[in-house]
């Protein structure tokens, strides 16, 4: 089952509008089926990864490559992939698992999301405790110091390199 929570704003859309999102949800979506990690989609620009964890966000993030408005496709989102998505202004978040401090960042920041699972917390890879992202901005209440403290533990986690 899909969990819905949509704002005023995406609930008064035009017919047309509404059409346009459908598609553009479906060709997220669709990105995660065949095996993507995660997908930001607009009508005119798509942008794709397998790539784990917050890299592909980060990367796009620091490139430009990622416009407001997208439509974002995520198998896994935590609250730093949260604030990553509220940095890049997408227009929606559809997660395959979403954690509760996600959720809270995309509810304060009025970002309509979707989700299948949702967990207290995101997991580290081998299930020992938490994600280090997660860990990272665990008390963090804000985008721009999210961002550093994500920076500062992608460095930390693979020697000094940035994304």
């Amino acid at each position: 089952m899909i969990k819905a929570i949509m704002n005023k704003a995406a609930m008064n859309k035009t017919a047309s509008e509404q059409a346009d999102l459908v598609s553009l949800r479906a060709k997220a979506l669709g990105y995660l089926e065949d095996g993507c990690t995660c997908a930001l989609v607009s009508e005119e620009k798509t942008l794709q990864s397998k790539r784990r964890g917050v890299q592909p966000l980060l990367g796009w993030l620091q490139s430009g490559e990622a416009e407001k408005g997208m439509i974002a496709a995520d198998k896994v989102v935590g609250k730093a992939a949260a604030f990553l998505y509220v940095l890049i202004g997408v227009a929606e978040v559809h997660a395959k698992v979403l954690s509760a401090s996600a959720e809270a960042v995309l509810q304060r920041f009025a970002i309509p999301y979707f989700y299948e699972e949702r967990v207290a917390a995101i997991k580290n890879r081998t299930n020992t405790g938490f994600c280090p992202m997660e860990n990272a901005v665990w008390e963090i209440d804000e985008p721009q110091a999210a961002y550093a403290a994500i920076q500062e533990k992608w460095k930390q986690l693979n020697g000094g390199e940035n994304s």
